[in-house]
């Protein structure tokens, strides 16, 4: 049996399609909460989010961030309780609307008390009493790398190196508190976790550079000094940056 051109095209092009779709949501794989509709099979940063936000608004979610069975059952649970369509599915809208329920929540929280400090060796930062545990790790991974020199696309091979540049120091830090798997450079931290400046930890970023505050203080590459990864007590302007943060952070 012989097949003709055509019917070769036709079938492969299914498969095509197949493919070029499985790319589309592995390319998400790094999505703020509410840039793509969520759905079974989906997985990344904003499913994280999602499973940590439902948890916050009493729909009890693990986090692991593969929207699975268990996380679309919690899905249509949170749907029932808000009378939304019931399909297990996370529409934009959706998000945003479970973004403002979060929000709310954290408006009456109680704020963070106290700020870091600088040790006396003027190298390390000391954990306000009371940060939650990320923070504190995010603390800890920033004071082991405070005697490192500066140097470009260093902490980007790997996250251990012998030396760091602005973007490898801040992924070192957050993978440092568990809130970031790959190193990123500066222009990817543009779109890292949510807008705007966090409780806790804010990243600054724009295509040139990019530095932490956490608990109050600043990690950078840059100011007065030496010149690598150092907390700087002298603050520094935002204007230009995009200003992020870690989702709850």
């Amino acid at each position: 049996m012989f097949i003709t051109v055509r019917a070769r095209r036709r079938a492969g092009l299914p498969l095509l399609i197949v493919w070029v779709g499985m790319l589309a949501v592995a390319g998400d794989a790094h999505a703020a909460f509410g840039d793509r509709a969520l759905r079974r099979g989906m997985h990344g940063h904003d499913v994280r989010v999602l499973q940590s936000w439902l948890t916050k608004v009493g729909v009890r979610t693990g986090v692991d961030g593969h929207f699975g069975r268990r996380t679309r059952r919690s899905v249509r649970r949170y749907e029932r309780r808000e009378h939304h369509r019931i399909d297990g599915r996370v529409s934009r809208t959706q998000a945003r609307g479970l973004r403002r329920r979060v929000e709310r929540a954290a408006a009456v929280a109680t704020p963070p008390t106290g700020s870091a400090v600088l040790a006396t060796d003027g190298r390390t930062a000391i954990a306000p009493a009371g940060a939650p545990p990320a923070v504190v790790g995010a603390i800890a991974a920033a004071n082991r790398i405070t005697r490192k020199p500066y140097r470009y696309g260093g902490g980007h091979g790997h996250f251990e190196d012998s030396a760091y540049d602005c973007s490898g120091a801040v992924s070192y830090v957050l993978h440092g508190a568990g809130l970031l798997e790959r190193t990123r450079d500066s222009t990817g931290f543009m779109r890292y976790g949510e807008r705007g400046e966090g409780s806790w930890i804010t990243v600054y970023a724009h295509g040139g550079h990019a530095y932490l505050v956490v608990a109050g203080l600043r990690f950078d590459t840059s100011g007065r000094g030496e010149q690598g990864p150092r907390w700087r007590p002298e603050p520094r302007a935002g204007r230009g940056y995009a200003v992020r943060h870690p989702a709850d952070l």
